[in-house]
């Protein structure tokens, strides 16, 4: 174990822990602790036996789709992590061109393996050997009528694709778009994991999302770490970063397996069976994970940072480190393969359709809520787990910022921090609570979420300045990499980020976009789906944000118009949505027929007088908004004439008057001229 100093733009000096040799044997080992644990865990609950009640697809079948999953999973993750290091972790140059590198050469095995456990999923699910003459015509069939095979499909050539583009990009914003790209097909396999019309379908498939991300970005990104080049060296900063990440992981993963666990078990009585003891082994392993990544925040990464003048104290510390790791990507490598063990075992709440379905279940997936009641607006609850856990998430980072601001002896608004917590309680409520539980039955809660995410969250997300917290929380980073910071203000700075955020383009998109939604198939895709309901979401909470930043906030973003032009701005766009809600009050055509018109609701108005409601509700609700926001457009005025009648007069005190004599002389040179002849 070495260590060398590199030298810094800055002039710092920056402790790096060489490589062990030995490491890159310790990631292979990971590999092969992951295909034991899945032979162990899938011989235990049977998992690789001959099919009794159907014809056998063979041994190549059952033994060969676990293997290739597992192989998939863990390429994926590696290719994922090392995407991460490139976009938020390692320096620009060499060493994220060596994690691309890694990423495409992942991808890569990922994208065979990917296709391997298509082919032998394929034989599994039809109880086909793959020898059969007839499984060409069965595959065939899986993935282009099959909406699993569909997904699988798609998940392969996304993988295909992160490959090449991987090793053709370089810098932090490649590994983004492909760290997109990988994102992408995460959505597609968690949606292969709870049956399509199953209970609790959604939940289960932006719970399978937040682990399948979380568990990749902390695997990967310790593998990664660990085979980044020969003779590679890694930073002491880099491995605070990529700890503070893990951090972060454990909890997605932890929270996402917890709401999977008790979705397929259905309670505590079946921890006995067979998935209920493999479920609580790959509990208790990811405890020892989380302890060991313990032991990397609180032991081993703060002695680096405080020994880095003590040449022997760094290499005894950086050992251990090392072997730390080791044993970490032991117990990953064995935690991959129980997992794919579990996902290969009959749960005890089958993932199948719901028997006898009503018809509410038929086309949402969901019973039909209870008739609504003021109370129940606040009682009843429709859970996602992926938006829930990033408004909690919101929450503790908005605080943290704060905190740290608090102790360097900076102070913020106590309104403002009240205001980011009142709009992730209200995102909260509007995609988890009565409004989302409504929203998918009746369009006119449809449209209360909608327009509480396009203007009453966004109006208390800009009165928090967000953006302005992090630039003074978070430092600068000094070594070429892109933290959160960084990454903001790149965004912000961009010509795609500046186009958007230009006030009239943000007009344009927040009432312009509302048509485009409700009179496209965009509409029933946000209904139909989870990725489009997500899209929904971010789309019009961002959207809202841009343009009351632009009229109200004091974030970095956009050159502001004149106050007179903001308000004409205002105006114009509520007058377009008070044009949109007549327009649906008015209409007679319903939207989305096969949607809401097949809903079976025995209480409340009809489908279309419903749907005349929720237009009054796009013209009503935002009356409120409008006018906050014309106030607050006002308030900055009226601030802005004070504060430039002060610098005025400032100067005039400076200067003796010198503008008012200047401009006296110019009139009076103006009179002598108009007082001569000719």
């Amino acid at each position: 174990m070495t260590t060398t100093r590199d030298r810094l733009p800055s002039g710092a000096t920056t402790l790096l822990l060489a490589r062990p040799r030995w490491l890159p044997v310790v990631v292979a080992g990971g590999f092969v602790a992951a295909l034991g644990a899945l032979v162990a865990a899938g011989s235990f609950a049977g998992a690789f036996a001959p099919f009794q009640q159907f014809a056998d697809p063979g041994i190549l079948a059952r033994w060969g789709t676990p293997v290739a999953r597992t192989t998939s999973n863990l390429a994926a993750a590696v290719t994922l992590g090392s995407l991460v290091l490139a976009a938020f972790v390692l320096p620009s140059g060499k060493s994220a061109g060596r994690a691309l590198n890694i990423a495409g050469a992942a991808a890569g095995v990922w994208t065979i393996a990917a296709l391997a456990a298509l082919v032998l999923g394929t034989s599994w699910a039809t109880f086909l050997p793959v020898s059969d003459p007839a499984f060409g015509t069965a595959l065939w069939s899986y993935v282009t009528d099959g909406e699993v095979g569909r997904a699988l499909l798609g998940a392969a050539l996304l993988a295909a694709a992160t490959a090449t583009t991987a090793l053709l990009v370089r810098g932090p914003t490649g590994a983004a778009v492909c760290a997109l790209l990988v994102l992408a097909a995460f959505g597609l396999q968690a949606s292969t994991g709870h049956a399509a019309g199953a209970s609790s379908h959604d939940l289960a498939v932006s719970a399978m999302f937040l682990h399948l991300t979380g568990a990749a970005i902390w695997v990967g990104g310790l593998a990664a770490v660990a085979l980044l080049g020969r003779g590679a060296t890694t930073q002491a900063a880099t491995i605070r970063r990529y700890s503070a990440v893990a951090g972060w992981c454990l909890v997605m993963v932890a929270v996402s397996g917890l709401v999977s666990g008790w979705i397929r078990l259905g309670g505590l009585g079946a921890l006995g069976t067979d998935y209920g003891t493999l479920l609580v082994t790959k509990v208790l392993l990811l405890a020892a994970l989380g302890a060991v990544g313990w032991l990397h925040r609180n032991g081993v990464v703060r002695r680096l940072e405080g020994v880095q003048r003590l040449d022997g104290a760094v290499r005894h510390a950086g050992l251990l480190f090392w072997r730390l790791a080791a044993v970490e990507l032991a117990v990953m490598g064995a935690v991959s393969g129980v997992a794919v063990a579990l996902g290969s075992t009959a749960p005890p709440v089958p993932d199948e359709p719901v028997a006898d379905p009503t018809p509410a279940e038929q086309v949402t997936g969901h019973p039909l809520p209870p008739e609504p009641t003021v109370a129940r607006w606040f009682t009843e609850f429709q859970w996602d787990v992926l938006l829930a856990f990033g408004c909690a998430a919101g929450v503790v980072v908005y605080l943290t910022w704060v905190l740290r601001l608090r102790r360097r002896g900076d102070r913020w608004p106590v309104l403002r921090t009240l205001a980011w917590c009142a709009g992730m309680a209200t995102l909260f409520w509007v995609t988890n609570g009565g409004a989302a539980a409504y929203g998918h039955v009746l369009f006119s809660a449809h449209m209360v979420q909608h327009m509480m995410l396009a203007m009453v969250v966004p109006l208390l997300l800009v009165l928090s300045a967000p953006v302005t917290l992090l630039l003074r929380a978070l430092p600068a980073r000094k070594d070429g990499s892109r933290g959160p910071r960084e990454w903001v203000l790149y965004l912000v700075r961009s010509r795609y980020g500046t186009f958007l955020a230009h006030p009239i383009v943000a007009a344009v998109l927040f009432s312009g976009g509302m048509v485009l939604f409700y009179f496209t198939p965009l509409f029933e895709w946000s209904l139909t789906t989870y990725a489009g309901h997500l899209w929904m979401t971010v789309h019009f909470t961002l959207v809202g944000y841009l343009f009351a930043n632009a009229l109200i906030g004091i974030d970095p973003g956009p050159e502001r118009p004149a106050y007179p032009l903001r308000l004409v701005l205002l105006f114009a766009t509520m007058a377009f949505h008070a044009f949109f809600g007549v327009a649906l009050t008015s209409g007679t055509a319903l939207l989305v027929p096969e949607w809401f018109g097949l809903m079976g609701r025995e209480w409340g108005p009809s489908a279309i007088e419903d749907q005349q409601r929720g237009g009054a509700v796009a013209w009503g609700i935002g009356e409120l908004p409008t006018l906050l926001l014309a106030i607050g457009v006002a308030v900055r005025w009226s601030r802005s004439d004070d504060r430039e009648a002060r610098r005025g007069d400032r100067a005039a005190e400076r200067d003796g008057d010198a503008e008012l004599e200047a401009y006296n002389a110019m009139l009076a040179r103006r009179a002598e001229r108009a007082r001569r002849p000719g």
